[in-house]
């Protein structure tokens, strides 16, 4: 597949047209919860949902409820490295839109997170993800010291298996769909 373009607007659209996507939503929320209570993780990173993608929240929200140790954090673009910076986000906490029209934290404390939860468009083998062609996220992964562990979040219909790496991919070290873990390298 080497129009990732084309591949992405066809994957995108094939989940936005999903008849059962929320009801596949519940499983993959039922997922990430059970994924999620091995973790040793106290702070992770995540992301507001867009064009149909999965919504983590609700499942962090619980992951966090009841432990003030554990902290969430959506992403703020940081436009002149091309990267992420992950700010505090909690139910109710104030929010403005970036410059692509996504929500953000507003004014919240900024954190390394020691786990990402990304969001998919595809996913190939060897953890390979397909995202939207920005590059922030790689940018953001291949920058972050000491680096966090990394779950692939999407949708079944996204494996591509035939999907090949480019130079700049970071590999995940996991991905959750509706299925349950495609994959786990620490587990």
């Amino acid at each position: 597949m080497n129009d990732r373009a084309a591949l992405r607007h066809k994957l995108i659209q094939a989940r936005l047209d999903l008849p059962n996507r929320l009801e596949l939503a519940e499983y993959l929320q039922e997922v990430l919860r059970v994924w999620l209570l091995r973790r040793t993780e106290l702070t992770i990173g995540a992301y507001w949902p867009i064009k149909g993608e999965f919504d983590p929240l609700p499942a962090l929200y619980r992951w966090g409820e009841d432990h003030p140790e554990r902290r969430i954090g959506l992403p703020v673009v940081d436009k002149a490295l091309g990267t992420l910076r992950f700010h505090v986000w909690y139910p109710g906490c104030p929010m403005e839109e970036d410059a692509y029209g996504i929500p953000k934290p507003k004014d919240t404390e900024v954190f390394e997170p020691q786990l990402l939860l990304v969001p998919c468009v595809g996913f190939g083998p060897c953890g390979l993800r397909l995202g939207y062609g920005g590059g922030f996220m790689d940018r953001t992964l291949a920058a972050l010291q000491p680096r966090p562990a990394t779950a692939g979040i999407g949708y079944a219909h996204g494996f591509q298996p035939m999907l090949k790496a480019e130079a700049h991919d970071v590999p995940l070290d996991a991905m959750l769909t509706e299925e349950g873990v495609v994959w786990d390298c620490n587990g």
